[in-house]
């Protein structure tokens, strides 16, 4: 048996943005990303169209460090996306996307990460995730998104 005990954080954090509801949630599937997040380039596994519900799955590359994903749950009516993901090596976790609406063109974004150190490497991130970093995270979302109007 190792001496390694895996480091465990939930993050939360919330923004508007000046966007209809159903918009504002086509934002958060994978293809959706695209327009907004600098970097991210999802390559689709299944289905290979990059169709957006339960059980899709694919991986994103960030430096060296490749993460696999899954969607756990994609419901478009109730703006709830949540997705599994996995960086091997380092930490294994959840992204749970809530969206809701704020009238006819303002839309509230909570997301919730849940993340697992399953290494060193892994702790060693979760550690660095605290609660100032990931609200500044989640916050250049916010701005990122605002910037595509």
């Amino acid at each position: 048996m190792t001496g390694f005990v895996a480091e465990r954080a939930v993050r939360s954090h919330a923004f508007t943005v000046d966007l209809p509801f159903e918009r504002a949630f086509r934002l958060f599937e994978p293809e959706g990303e695209r327009a907004w997040a600098t970097g991210w380039d999802p390559a689709y596994l299944h289905p290979r169209d990059g169709r957006a519900g339960p059980g899709m799955v694919f991986t994103t590359r960030h430096g060296e460090e490749e993460t696999v994903w899954m969607a756990t749950r994609h419901e478009p009516a109730a703006g709830l996306v949540e997705y599994a993901r996995f960086t091997p090596g380092s930490r294994v976790g959840t992204v749970l996307v809530q969206c809701a609406r704020l009238g006819e063109a303002r839309t509230r974004v909570t997301v919730i990460y849940t993340l697992t150190g399953i290494a060193e490497k892994g702790n060693a991130y979760i550690r660095g995730f605290d609660e100032d970093h990931y609200r500044d995270f989640i916050e250049s979302w916010s701005r990122s998104i605002a910037a595509i109007r």
